[in-house]
């Protein structure tokens, strides 16, 4: 950007109050330097965003006054930052947005619909350990909405930073690979690399941490039995599935419910944070289950990689993951792109297809797998976010399919066990000539 072009942006900027409410430094734009976008005003506490590579970006403080450790990720999701916020696939990480303005709608009310789930958020809290924006809306306008984005934070105990070039921190992370961050607060810049002790919190079982303790029943009058294991579901995972007739047992990450397959018209495995390599539980119930179970089954996210584990597939870290909700996707069959929600670090791999499963989608940008199906059993999954809540509805018809498949399977099963239970109390000799008589 020349500096002719920088002079007419502060003209502009000058005479129009939008340009004057953003507060944004072109000169710092044109010059590329690494430092606050915004300048500290009196008082506001100035931050500090730093990564693990050393990189340092100061700012100013919202939400909680409190420090932060997590993996530094970031998503390309325009709206939507409640959803993504208290989507349980973020815990443990700080949630760069690259959408220049956040907050400008607010935060809004915790209504329930009519399953007692929350309408509005993916989850009952703020997920992320910290938010990091280039610049937060001090005013937010919705008629929906009943507080800020700063106030939210402050009350859920989740600190943020407003004023750094977000697209530097992107710039970093696609060019490295994802790394560790930390947000501290009134600190100075040369006093942190010293004091933060660097905890990875992919090294734990972050499902564990978000997963139901305890089996709970959703829609109890649904005319089929679903159950969701519970890797970190999002509200609205139980909301499409409940609204599509469904009765929806969620179960904990590790329920045993190979069990309790007789009582299931079909299996739903859902989205989750952190590594799949700690779910051993999950993976050693699906293995069995794919092998006694031939009735469907459907993973998103999480669930793809723990479903694909127990299929043979192996697993790999992505250099910095997929977020955001304008993924393209193809279908391998058809050809077909369509836009999806994603949001993962995580991704299985193409190399050794285990026998009879083959690789049904793939990423447009970066070619890893998208999706896997088995070629004769109704057993599939999907890396992206087809129930996608602040996203593109281009695979929302997944969530239908899936329905319509376990209704169609457990309709099979129940005119096979009619037949049965008509052989043995006729007879299999009078059964016979009664099917041939009916011929």
């Amino acid at each position: 950007m020349s500096l002719n072009l920088v002079k007419t942006f502060s003209k502009i900027r000058g005479l129009s109050p939008a340009f004057k409410a953003t507060g944004l430094n072109m000169r710092r734009m044109a010059t590329g330097k690494l430092q606050a976008v915004f300048p500290v005003q009196d008082g506001e506490e100035k931050a500090h965003f730093q990564l693990k590579t050393g990189e340092q970006f100061t700012g100013v403080s919202f939400g909680a006054n409190t420090a932060c450790i997590g993996e530094a990720v970031f998503t390309t999701s325009l709206v939507g930052y409640p959803e993504s916020m208290t989507d349980p696939s973020y815990k443990g990480q700080i949630l760069v947005f690259t959408q220049p303005l956040v907050g400008n709608y607010g935060v809004p009310k915790r209504t329930r619909d009519d399953f007692g789930l929350l309408k509005h958020f993916e989850s009952e809290k703020i997920q992320c350990a910290g938010v990091v924006v280039s610049d937060i809306a001090k005013k937010y306008s919705h008629w929906n909405a009943v507080e800020s984005l700063s106030e939210w934070c402050q009350r859920s105990g989740v600190p943020g930073i407003s004023g750094v070039d977000t697209r530097a921190v992107v710039h970093l992370l696609r060019g490295q690979g994802s790394t560790l961050g930390a947000i501290n607060i009134g600190q100075d810049v040369m006093d942190i690399q010293a004091e933060v002790q660097w905890r990875d919190p992919t090294s734990m079982n972050l499902v564990e941490q978000v997963s139901i303790k305890t089996p709970r029943v959703y829609n109890p009058g649904g005319k089929i039995n679903v159950a969701l294991i519970d890797c970190g579901a999002k509200n609205n995972i139980v909301r499409l599935l409940c609204k599509r007739g469904a009765r929806v047992t969620v179960l904990p990450w590790d329920y045993d419910f190979v069990a309790h397959l007789d009582k299931f018209d079909g299996l739903f495995i859902s989205n989750g944070p952190g590594s799949p390599v700690h779910c051993v539980e999950t993976v050693q119930h699906l293995r069995q289950a794919i092998k006694l179970y031939q009735r469907p089954i459907f993973g998103i996210c999480m669930g793809n990689q723990v479903l694909g584990m127990a299929a043979g597939f192996e697993v790999y870290k992505l250099p910095f993951g997929n977020r955001g909700h304008n993924q393209p996707v193809i279908d391998t069959e058809t050809g077909r792109c369509v836009i999806t929600s994603q949001n993962h670090g995580y991704a299985l791999s193409d190399k050794n297809v285990p026998e009879d499963w083959q690789v049904s989608f793939v990423n447009a940008n970066d070619g890893s797998v998208e999706g896997i199906k088995h070629k004769y059993l109704p057993y599939y999954s999907v890396q992206f976010h087809p129930e996608a809540m602040g996203g593109p509805l281009d695979t929302e018809y997944m969530v239908r399919d899936f329905v319509d498949n376990v209704v169609e399977y457990r309709d099979v099963a129940w005119r096979k066990r009619e037949a049965e239970m008509f052989d043995r109390d006729l007879g299999k000799e009078q059964s016979q000539k009664l099917q041939m008589a009916l011929q």
